[in-house]
Formats: structure tokens, C-alpha cells, sequence
């Protein structure tokens, strides 16, 4: 952990408050790249859109992994691992193929316009290169998380406890809330953690999926390693999303009640 975690994240740290010219980093130490990230309206904007988008994202895949979950713990018997196992079927390949697969579902030629040019309607370019398409790629590549730390949880819960609420007059999502959740919040919690902060520095699928349009703060970080050659500020801009990233674990930490969830161990 100390060498390949805390080591490149201090040596980040270290570059972010140095300065690049002509490619070159020079070993002034100065605050003027956290300040362009402060001020500069661009900057805020993209870290902006970045956690509306993981947000988003988050929020679908929670209500979208929930009944899977559910159902692969409750009712998927001998076949749970297998189940879970094609859950993460997009992972079966790599990045690229994924983004270029859903490229063939959303692009202007693909399998959503084809069908509505064949039924004689127009087709819809928005899409494609859009905040939209951005969002259903990086659900479609995150939701595996959320699914797999949902479902481990329900692994332990007892669904016995569903028929007692029923029995004192629970309707089914009353029940829902005041015991199913509570009881498996912590896994939820972790596929919150899983899915949004991945997200939120994610660059690739906005880029393939998002254009112009659809770029997010990733897709400027990774600009400054490339073609800018500005690193300093790029190793700013990743200091500033492992802040943001660290807030929004604090946050959710912050809603996980041991008690509520079903710990009785000694020390909380």
C-alpha cells in the first residue's frame, strides 16, 4: 500500500505545487496551479458536471442494481454464482470494445435510430456525444459493482424478517425501507463508494461516448498529460478529485449506523 498507493499519491501532491514550461517540469514550489483551479471558470465548471454526472450515475445504478440484487439472493438458489457471475459479463472485454458496443446502440447508424428509420421515423442524434450517452455507458460499465456489494450483503439477511413485518402489517415497501435496507446499508453503502468515485474521474467512455458535449473533468485532466504537457496542473487536478473523492466517502460513512445495520460485535 505504502508503495504503489501512498508513494505516487504524494509524489502527485509534490508536482501539483511545482510548474511546467515547454513540457519540463521546474521545481518551483507555488500555489498558482490550485488557484487556476479555483478561479477559472472552465475548470469549476467541468468539476461541476463531473459530480452531477457520478451522482446521476450513482443514483441509477442504486435503483437499478436493488431488484437484481434481490432477486439472485432470494430466488436465484443453486445459480446465484452464475447469476452474479453474468452480472459482470461487460467485463468479459476490455474498455475500448464495451464503449465501441454501446457506440453501435446509440450512434447515429445504430441499433435505436436503424429501428426507428425502418418504422419511418426520424432518428434521434442526442444520443450520441451527449451527457445521456455519457450516463448509460458509465452505468453500464459501473453497475457490476453495485450489484456484487448489494448482493453480498442480502448473503447474511435473514428474509424471514420480511414475513414478521408482514404479519404486523408491513406493506411490502414499508418493509422495504424500515428493514431490508437499513439491514444492508453498509453494502449499499460500498457500492455507492464503488461506483461513484470511478466515475467521477472517469475519461475514456466520456470521450467516446460524451464528445465535446459530454466531456467531463477526467477528460481535461488526462488533456493536461497529453497534448498540453501541462503535468503540474494535471497532478492538481488529480489532488483535487481525491478530495472530492475523499468527501463523498466521509458523507456516505456518515449515513452507515452499525447498530441499525445489524452489528452486534462489542466496540463501534
Amino acid at each position: 500500500m505504502l508503495f504503489f498507493f501512498v508513494l505516487p499519491l504524494l509524489t502527485t501532491v509534490v508536482i501539483s505545487f511545482w510548474r511546467t514550461e515547454s513540457y519540463t517540469i521546474i521545481h518551483d514550489w507555488n500555489i498558482d496551479n490550485y488557484v487556476v483551479l479555483l478561479t477559472k471558470h472552465t475548470y469549476l465548471v467541468f468539476l461541476g458536471r463531473s459530480i452531477l454526472m457520478a451522482t446521476a450515475v450513482t443514483l441509477i445504478s442504486l435503483i437499478y442494481s436493488w431488484p437484481i440484487a434481490y432477486f439472485i439472493a432470494y430466488a436465484g438458489g443453486r445459480y446465484k454464482l452464475v447469476l452474479v457471475l453474468l452480472t459482470s459479463a461487460p467485463f468479459f472485454t476490455g474498455i475500448i470494445l464495451r464503449v465501441t458496443a454501446l457506440q453501435q446502440i446509440f450512434g447515429p447508424i445504430g441499433i435505436i435510430n436503424t429501428a426507428l428509420i425502418n418504422l419511418g421515423l426520424k432518428p434521434i442524434n442526442a444520443f450520441m456525444y451527449s451527457n445521456f450517452a455519457s450516463g448509460m455507458g458509465l452505468v453500464y460499465l459501473w453497475i457490476p459493482f453495485m450489484i456484487l456489494a448489494i448482493y453480498l450483503s442480502l448473503l447474511n439477511f435473514n428474509f424471514d424478517l420480511l414475513e414478521v413485518a408482514k404479519v404486523n402489517g408491513a406493506s411490502p415497501i414499508k418493509a422495504f425501507f424500515e428493514v431490508t435496507l437499513p439491514l444492508n446499508w453498509i453494502g449499499t453503502a460500498v457500492g455507492i463508494v464503488l461506483v461513484f468515485v470511478p466515475t467521477l474521474a472517469a475519461s475514456i467512455t466520456p470521450r467516446f461516448l460524451g464528445g465535446v458535449n459530454g466531456a467531463l473533468f477526467g477528460n481535461i485532466l488526462a488533456h493536461q498529460f497529453g497534448a498540453t504537457g501541462t503535468w503540474a496542473l494535471g497532478s492538481a487536478m488529480g489532488v483535487v478529485l481525491f478530495f472530492v473523492s475523499i468527501i463523498a466517502i466521509f458523507l456516505v460513512w456518515k449515513t452507515v449506523d452499525l447498530r441499525r445495520s445489524g452489528f452486534t460485535g462489542g466496540d463501534i
